[in-house]
């Protein structure tokens, strides 16, 4: 965990260095640019995937990073295909939700074609729940975020609201582009995956205009909330 991973605002957590860029690339430069401190957390350095190796998927994530304007990047470095395998990684994620002290969180949405981020979204309910009981025992005092959110990756069901990211959709794609490895890998190793398609990119950028249509703007990312979102009245428009 890294020493500067300190308190936050919104913390973002991905399963794989890629995957917060992917899902709510947009909204975290959203928030940076509003004035938020941003923390974000990839659990693994996604050691399993066909392209690019453990060093240049860090360097990546970092780049990312800097193009979001997030306070911190930290990687829990679990195990890629194995989240959730032990009751170590609920309290390594619990202590840097007590560590970050966020008033938000956002974590994969629970249904999803990869199993990596199946597993993560439970891993991660279920420790920050845990991170809110004093006698949990995880590093730090207990620490009760207001809300979690659940972010798309790949798949989609229809969110509980979207965040207009128009005019952070340009940042967006900037961070994409830093995870080269994935998206555009050269050399000689390099192997064709679902990433590598220019379909991808249009799969990501269609979701999230499609969210933006149905919300009258440009680009929108959805989320869903397990908890009742209220308004003070039916005039909060």
């Amino acid at each position: 965990m890294s020493a500067a991973a300190g308190p936050v605002d919104l913390l973002v957590f991905g399963p794989h260095p890629d995957d917060i860029e992917i899902g709510i690339g947009g909204t975290v430069a959203k928030h940076v640019r509003l004035g938020h401190r941003v923390g974000l957390c990839d659990l693994t350095a996604g050691e399993m995937d066909s392209n690019g190796t453990v060093a240049e998927r860090l360097a990546e994530a970092e780049a990312a990073r800097a193009v979001l304007g997030a306070s911190w990047r930290t990687n829990l470095r679990l195990p890629d295909r194995a989240i959730g395998s032990s009751p170590e990684q609920l309290r390594a994620v619990a202590g840097l939700v007590r560590c970050a002290r966020p008033r938000s969180v956002a974590v994969p949405y629970w249904s999803d074609r990869h199993p990596d981020h199946v597993r993560a979204s439970e891993l991660l309910t279920e420790a920050v729940f845990s991170a809110g009981l004093r006698r949990f025992e995880a590093p730090g005092e207990a620490w009760k975020p207001g809300a979690v959110f659940y972010y798309f990756i790949n798949d989609h069901a229809v969110p509980s609201f979207v965040v207009d990211v128009s005019d952070d959709y340009e940042t967006k794609r900037r961070a994409l582009a830093c995870h080269a490895t994935q998206f555009t890998p050269a050399g000689p190793d390099a192997v064709a995956t679902r990433l590598t398609s220019s379909r991808f990119q249009q799969l990501i950028e269609s979701r999230d205009a499609q969210f933006g249509a149905q919300a009258q703007v440009a680009f929108a990312e959805g989320f869903v909330a397990r908890h009742t979102l209220v308004r003070a009245h039916l005039l909060d428009v």
